[in-house]
């Protein structure tokens, strides 16, 4: 958890209702008795502005808010808190698990979330909030503590199908591995372990984000009960990250198999071609030796093709019944 101290607040401003110019900006709002939700997805430079007129945010937490590669924290302040986090997006393109940053401000009567867009377990929750006066007494009745978890767990939970769908690919490898050609599997193991591992990266993340959330008093959460509520969240990613790491040796074993597999392939190629060779060393031999400009036995006989062919070609059944003998073919 990072503290910048250097930074006063502004005057108490309070939450602004969304207006025309706000609309503008791509900015949505909920409200329910005193906690107001303010949503932004795909926030620019000019929805960061206005949060920099109308809340006492540091500078440099707007700025990270437009950032993509920011790593997840927590910022605490005197009378907020800034945090960014990392979920788990699929993307169908590159076949791979990638990070979507979610940033909240969190002050005594307001939460505000900017985000991409592409985590809609978020977006629903807070449509859900904006056409269902339930589901805002549900979630945004106690404080901004409490709908901050229940964003989260959304969030966490959120993670579960697409771990579900990474273990569903690791299966159809694994029964792919000894069925589909050797490239096939090499390339369908190394890109699931792509995905796995930067799955891994982001539930880890999320994990050292709950292991702050959870150390010390915070006054912005001084309402609600932070071992109980963030250590329920804090239980469900560790059993991700367990299960994960449980078919990273699924995984790690397939990879070791293919590698037996590429390697017996090779083996077994070799072995053909050291076979074809020996075969017809003796026919090398003495194509060569009669292709030599000296006087040679049955050299001028009409039958010497006849003759030099059979004795080649007796040469290569001897040996392939040999290696037949020996078990070696």
């Amino acid at each position: 958890m990072a503290q910048r101290l250097g930074w006063r607040r502004k005057d108490r401003v309070e939450p602004p209702h969304v207006g025309e110019r706000e609309r503008k900006l791509n900015i949505e709002s909920v409200t329910w008795g005193k906690l107001t939700w303010i949503n932004i997805e795909k926030p620019t430079s000019k929805e960061t502005e206005y949060l920099g007129q109308n809340y006492p945010f540091h500078p440099l937490d707007l700025e990270d808010c437009l950032s993509r590669i920011e790593r997840p924290k927590i910022d605490e302040y005197e009378d907020y808190l800034f945090i960014v986090l990392h979920f788990p997006v699929f993307d169908r393109a590159a076949r791979v698990t990638r990070p979507s940053q979610v940033a909240l401000f969190l002050g005594e009567d307001y939460l505000i979330s900017l985000h991409s867009g592409e985590l809609r377990p978020l977006a629903n929750l807070f449509n859900d909030c904006q056409a269902n006066e339930s589901a805002r007494q549900e979630n945004m009745g106690r404080s901004p503590g409490y709908l901050f978890y229940r964003i989260f767990d959304r969030l966490v939970d959120y993670c579960f199908p697409i771990m579900n769908k990474i273990i569903s690919n690791i299966e159809a490898v694994e029964d792919d591995a000894f069925t589909k050609p050797v490239p096939h599997t090499v390339r369908e193991i190394l890109i699931t372990r792509r995905d796995m591992i930067s799955f891994r990266r982001i539930i880890r993340s999320i994990i050292s984000v709950l292991d702050s959330l959870q150390e010390g008093e915070r006054p912005i959460l001084k309402e609600e009960d932070t071992e109980i509520y963030f250590g329920d969240i804090d239980d469900h990613a560790h059993k991700i990250l367990e299960t994960i790491e449980d078919y990273e040796e699924v995984i790690d074993s397939l990879s070791d198999t293919s590698n037996w597999l590429t390697s017996h392939r090779i083996q077994e190629v070799m072995r053909m071609l050291a076979i074809v060779a020996t075969v017809l060393t003796p026919a090398v031999v003495i194509s060569s030796v009669y292709g030599m400009n000296i006087e040679l036995p049955f050299q001028h006989s009409p039958f010497a093709f006849g003759i030099i062919t059979g004795v080649t070609v007796s040469f290569v059944v001897a040996m392939l019944l040999f290696f037949r003998y020996r078990r070696w073919i």
